[in-house]
């Protein structure tokens, strides 16, 4: 199972934002580590609310099994990235794309990866996205390298949260994640934060 703590965004003003998260994801639900994520970015409205441009960095610390044994690597990776949200709304349905260009710094390695993210939020109890609004999530995210091996992964989730308040929402679903030689299911817990 993955944990998920989004800690942001903070509005710095009308125009700037800063990003926040900490993921850390489990093999088998609790205590074996799989991957610890920490990321977090400046970013830029270029309209208010709906168009997002982010500069950001991530350290992902990740404990993988090497295959055929029980043991596990350890392997951390420093990333630069760079991103474009872009929102919009219909009624009930929110949407959100996402374009997203990674620097990937693995030991000696330089990898380069392009993520689209295509994601929505559909209100069930309210007309939009309100205080103590019960909601369906659903996402589609891919993965692509940039040298050989161009397929890297693509995750779907879906899942059910809850909105507390602008400051607090809560969310568990299920993610299928395929890879080049295959899939695995996982669950999914999440808490945003807003400061």
């Amino acid at each position: 199972g993955n944990w998920l703590i989004y800690i942001g965004n903070k509005n710095l003003n009308n125009r700037w934002t800063w990003h926040s998260e900490l993921q850390y994801r489990n093999h088998n639900f609790i205590g074996d580590t799989e991957q610890l994520l920490v990321r977090t970015g400046l970013g830029y409205n270029l309209t208010e609310g709906n168009n997002n441009l982010l500069l950001g960095y991530g350290f992902i610390h990740s404990e993988p099994y090497i295959a055929g044994s029980d043991f596990k690597a350890s392997i951390n990776e420093h990333r630069i990235y760079q991103q474009f949200i872009t929102r919009q709304s219909f009624g009930r349905v929110a949407l959100q794309h996402r374009y997203r260009f990674e620097q990937r710094f693995v030991n000696e390695d330089v990898r380069l990866r392009a993520r689209y993210f295509l994601g929505s939020t559909i209100a069930l109890n309210n007309t939009g996205m309100a205080d103590k609004t019960l909601y369906l999530s659903l996402y589609n995210e891919v993965f692509l390298n940039l040298k050989e091996n161009y397929f890297d992964r693509n995750r779907f989730y879906a899942g059910l949260g809850y909105k507390f308040n602008n400051r607090l929402r809560i969310e568990a679903g299920w993610m299928r994640q395929a890879v080049s030689n295959g899939a695995k299911d996982q669950l999914n817990f999440f808490a945003y934060v807003n400061l």
